[in-house]
């Protein structure tokens, strides 16, 4: 995959626009981990998975003996990434992080399978920055491409704090601002002149 290529938009925010007509994806932000010529994959940022606390699933995988941690400065939210593969987690991390499953979408950020980065986080090795996500969101080769042309969706640069640090409820509202919209303007409806 080339990340030089200015068509594929790895490591960006997609926003989901008011008009996208699936409800899976309303006011989405997904943080693209992967785009090319064969597809794309993206992990929704701003969607909780119902039922599911961070702290419950670290308790899951069994804290060793004698290791403390304190719930309180865990994140509590576990994040719906998306609509394909609900089982599966992923680690959405900042930079400082890497393991051996680790991929490095650039220098500020990527994304670990869930054993091993959990466990990083029991043993206080984990990254600075991190979402428990999910499930993710994938298109097939061409397919968001399309979407883009039938503008359901704004790209936008990433933001550390609206990734890691906004509540849920702003992240959408902060990222379509970076872009110079007033978020209250955006409106479903569509039109042609």
């Amino acid at each position: 995959m080339s990340q030089e290529n200015d068509q594929y938009l790895t490591g960006k925010l997609l926003l989901a626009m008011p008009s996208i007509g699936d409800p899976r994806f309303d006011h989405a932000v997904i943080y693209m981990c992967a785009h090319d010529e064969n597809g794309a994959m993206g992990l929704a940022i701003n969607q909780k998975a119902p039922g599911i606390r961070f702290d419950k699933v670290l308790e899951q995988l069994g804290i060793p003996e004698g290791v403390k941690l304190n719930f309180d400065e865990l994140p509590q939210d576990v994040m719906h990434g998306g609509p394909v593969d609900p089982g599966r987690g992923f680690l959405l991390h900042s930079g400082d992080f890497s393991h051996k499953e680790t991929i490095g979408i650039n220098d500020d950020y990527g994304v670990t399978g869930t054993l091993d980065a959990l466990q990083s986080i029991i043993d206080g090795e984990g990254p600075a920055d991190y979402l428990f996500i999910l499930g993710y969101a994938g298109w097939e080769a061409g397919q968001l491409e399309d979407e883009l042309k039938q503008n359901a969706w704004l790209v936008c640069d990433p933001d550390k704090d609206i990734i890691f640090h906004e509540a849920l409820d702003d992240k959408w509202k902060k990222a379509v601002a970076t872009l110079g919209f007033d978020p209250a303007l955006l409106s479903g409806e569509s039109g042609s002149a």
